[in-house]
């Protein structure tokens, strides 16, 4: 898969990852979990939030490469986890094709497997998420951008007529 498949773009600020987050939390503090698991690196702050919010100190991670940066490569477990998730929230800030969420459930197939966002064909293999997005969008997550001067609006409409 290539960059040619996302036609559209979605833009996550931090202040609306953290009202998302805190939005699934809702559904998810009625029950209490051993600890949670991120699926590094995309997993990592929603993960952090979700801790937070349902007061749980125990995290672990799974760590797994599948993109570089538009292009999803194939999945590659770089750390894995010795139990099968029961009671435990496995979390991740997306879920797209699925090809990483197929491998999380092979090794963790009793875990509650939770993202902020889902794409259609990812959306079967998570038990929750909050919004979905078409599959043809890219999500351009905080932590993936910077924040750069723009120039008032009068400078950029003079510096284009010179």
């Amino acid at each position: 898969m290539s960059a040619d498949r996302y036609q559209q773009h979605c833009t996550i600020s931090w202040d609306r990852l953290h009202r998302d987050v805190r939005a699934l939390c809702h559904r998810l503090i009625e029950r209490e979990y051993k600890g949670i698991i991120a699926i590094t690196r995309g997993g990592l702050i929603p993960a952090a939030l979700i801790a937070r919010e349902l007061n749980v100190r125990l995290i672990d991670t799974i760590c797994i490469k599948s993109y570089d940066y538009m292009d999803q490569d194939e999945v590659n477990v770089l750390k894995g986890i010795d139990h099968d998730g029961e009671d435990w929230l496995l979390v991740d800030d997306l879920v797209d094709t699925g090809k990483t969420a197929r491998a999380v459930r092979e090794m963790l197939p009793k875990a509650n497997f939770v993202t902020i966002y889902a794409k259609p064909e990812g959306k079967p293999l998570v038990d929750q998420y909050l919004t979905e997005i078409s599959q043809d969008t890219w999500i351009q997550f905080p932590w993936d951008m910077g924040i750069s001067f723009v120039e008032p609006l009068v400078d950029q409409l003079k510096s284009r007529q010179k």
